[in-house]
């Protein structure tokens, strides 16, 4: 990674603590700066004490309380270039075209490997540098 990725700012949120923790340990071996929520509230209350932008939003699809999908489109209203990367265990037909395709968000199933999570996070991170320049 390059100093430049350290400073990127990962958001992961997951209501189930294993995960966010395994997810937010896998961001910070890559170099990133990684903040954890347990949940869409607190994810909205980290975002907006934030001092710079956030990079990419990493969160489970469904959880309790404010769903994944949810949570991305109150970030995305304040921060239209935040990029956004879902994790789900379940067949998420109506999350894949509603949000991946139609709104250019990632989707990584679980379970997933180590390399797929970088490949994934990076493609994602990369993709904002190439845009913006």
């Amino acid at each position: 990674m390059s100093d430049q990725d350290s400073n990127k700012v990962i958001l992961v949120v997951d209501d189930e603590p294993e995960i966010r923790k395994l997810v937010a340990a896998m961001a910070s071996q890559f170099g990133y700066s990684v903040i954890t929520a347990d949940s869409g509230e607190h994810a909205m209350s980290l975002f907006k004490n934030q001092k710079g932008p956030i990079e990419l939003l990493i969160t489970d699809v469904v959880q309790p309380g404010m769903s994944g999908p949810m949570l991305a489109d109150k970030l995305t209203a304040v921060q239209p270039d935040l990029k956004v990367l879902y994790m789900s265990g379940y067949d998420n037909t109506m999350v894949v075209q509603k949000y991946v395709v139609e709104k250019g968000h990632a989707l990584l199933s679980k379970p997933f490997t180590v390399a797929q999570f970088k490949a994934k996070m990076q493609s994602l991170l990369n993709l904002k540098t190439e845009v913006h320049g």
